[in-house]
């Protein structure tokens, strides 16, 4: 239960990083209103709140957060952007998932 609580906060940060990022993204290179910018502004400081949940410590948790960033950015551009992952996006994202469990949940 506790390894599903835990993936559940980095995939709700990472959605949250992403989605943010995403608004700022289209504020500055898609000419959008400046009301992207300000809500991507709002839920990117949201997203620096989710982390904190996290049982680890900040270094382990951010660590490990980056594999999953990689992971749900390959599925952002292919759900959001219509990018078609490559075989080496997936092999890459699958590398990532790995250290995930490794610096999280390997047992110590």
């Amino acid at each position: 239960m506790e390894f599903i609580k835990s993936m559940g906060y980095f995939v709700l940060a990472g959605l949250f990083e992403i989605g943010g990022g995403y608004l700022i993204w289209l504020w500055l290179r898609e000419g959008k209103g400046i009301s992207y910018a300000i809500l991507g502004a709002i839920i990117l400081a949201i997203y620096g709140v989710i982390p904190t949940l996290q049982p680890a410590n900040f270094g382990r948790v951010y660590a490990a957060y980056g594999g999953v960033f990689i992971a749900l950015s390959i599925l952002w551009g292919w759900g959001v952007d219509k990018i078609v992952p490559d075989r080496f996006d997936i092999i890459g994202g699958i590398i990532s998932l790995i250290g995930v469990f490794v610096i999280m949940y390997w047992p110590r």
